[in-house]
């Protein structure tokens, strides 16, 4: 890069000081925008068309893919092995594949279905998730976490209108996988001719870099690494085995909620939670830059647990037989909806609370939805940037990707558990909220890797 000069801080780190590029906020826009095209991959299917076995398998395995998809693809753009847009344009396609598949097949074809959807998806959307986050930190190196989480955030809510959409409609929804197909090519497509990774090192020139090393309110709060640690050293560590069964246990609870609450046929509570679950992550990354990430997740952790303890309380097992319409078995029902015109694997044929007996409006099942959606999505940025205070920043993405490909056990856990939920909603829910209390608890316990154990927390 021309006109930067390379400086250090009182830990040794280097800088290479430079300016910002013009099109920097561009990259970021993009990088938001594809990121929100994936987003119906796991949250438009898990609402939409995970009504059954079928449904529930096909996203167990997206999700797994999707997950062990994310560090391959970082490890060879990182290496200068493949390039951005390379990586973007394979993720653009695959996502693409993907949500054709799922407006044309649903999850009635299960084998064309699981490799479609599932297997090409999943492994387009953590190509373009892993790459888009890894593209954005190297640019805003000052404050990497806040600005990945507002564009991880657009996972999350770039599915509701889409939910909202299907709501209104429930016939629509292939029309509803069309369309985000169509998005997913062009914003994606789009991000891939632009966006590009930051020279190794860069660092803006309008924050002096020593003096944001010495900054006494950040390095009380959110101190950063004892030193720079290797993948390997990291999996020798306690923390990252803990940070990883952290997430593992959290995003199953935030996957086994969308499911629940599709199935009590809500669409605005389900909107409403999607939209919190991306849009809370940013405030969260906001409030643990004054109070901390430890103390700040253990609250979110707690939250989703709490989500789960309303959701129980909203469930009314007696309302209506479970996996029914009215009172109808599933065959019956699903044929009655058909006559009426809804699209065949589509989840049309289940009214509003079919699966799960919830009245819509029940202001158990509207808290519920929030607290959960609040704190369904907000672990994932606190625990990658975690991931970059306790083991630096060299190799801070393939240390974070080995963390992130926990949720492969989480998608498959989540699901389980949302299976479960079909037959007794209730003790699903409160097993949900014991798996969110726990990491809770652990939360506040994670330890800084090198600091003497006689150091207090």
């Amino acid at each position: 890069m021309e006109n930067a000069t390379t400086v250090r801080d009182w830990r040794g780190r280097s800088y290479l000081v430079g300016p910002v590029p013009a099109d920097r906020t561009r990259m970021f826009r993009l990088a938001l925008a594809a990121m929100a095209a994936i987003g119906p991959l796991q949250y438009g299917f898990a609402a939409l068309l995970a009504t059954d076995a079928n449904g529930l398998i096909l996203l167990a395995a997206c999700i797994v893919f999707q997950a062990v998809g994310a560090l391959p693809a970082l490890r060879l753009v990182r290496r200068g092995r493949l390039p951005v847009r390379a990586a973007l344009a394979a993720g653009a396609a695959l996502t693409t594949l993907g949500l054709l598949t799922a407006a044309l097949v649903g999850a009635g074809a299960l084998p064309l279905a699981l490799l479609g959807y599932a297997v090409l998806g999943g492994l387009g959307a953590g190509a373009v998730y892993g790459v888009c986050g890894e593209v954005v930190s190297s640019w805003y190196p000052d404050r990497p976490a806040a600005r990945v989480s507002m564009v991880t955030g657009a996972f999350g809510y770039g599915s509701a209108p889409l939910l909202v959409w299907a709501g209104l409609a429930p016939a629509m929804t292939p029309a509803v996988f069309a369309v985000a197909a169509l998005l997913a090519a062009a914003a994606i497509g789009t991000a891939a001719r632009s966006l590009r990774l930051a020279p190794e090192g860069w660092w803006p020139e309008t924050v002096e870099p020593r003096a944001h090393a010495l900054e006494a309110a950040r390095l009380r709060r959110t101190p950063g690494a004892v030193r720079q640690f290797g993948l390997a050293q990291a999996l020798r560590t306690r923390a990252l085995p803990a940070l990883a069964v952290i997430l593992a246990c959290a995003g199953a609870v935030s996957v086994f909620d969308v499911v629940v609450v599709a199935s009590t046929g809500a669409w605005g509570a389900l909107a409403l939670m999607v939209a919190l679950n991306g849009g809370g992550r940013a405030v969260a990354m906001r409030l643990s830059e004054f109070f901390g990430r430890r103390l700040v997740l253990a609250s979110v952790l707690g939250l989703l647990a709490v989500g789960q303890v309303l959701l129980a309380g909203a469930m009314n097992p007696t309302a209506r037989p479970a996996g029914g319409v009215a009172g109808l078995p599933p065959e019956a029902a699903n044929a009655a909806a058909l006559d009426a015109g809804a699209a065949p694997g589509t989840g049309a044929a289940l009214d509003a609370g079919a699966v799960l007996g919830v009245a819509a409006g029940s202001p158990l099942l509207w808290l519920g939805a929030i607290a959960a959606g609040l704190g369904g999505g907000a672990f994932y940025p606190l625990v990658a940037s975690l991931v970059r205070e306790f083991f630096g920043e060299r190799q801070t993405c393939e240390i974070h990707a080995v963390v992130y490909s926990a949720k492969a056990v989480a998608g498959v856990l989540g699901v389980a558990m949302a299976a479960y939920a079909l037959t007794a909603p209730a003790t699903a829910l409160l097993l949900a909220a014991g798996l969110a209390a726990l990491p809770a608890l652990a939360s506040t316990r994670l330890r800084t890797p090198g600091l003497p154990a006689t150091i207090p927390l």
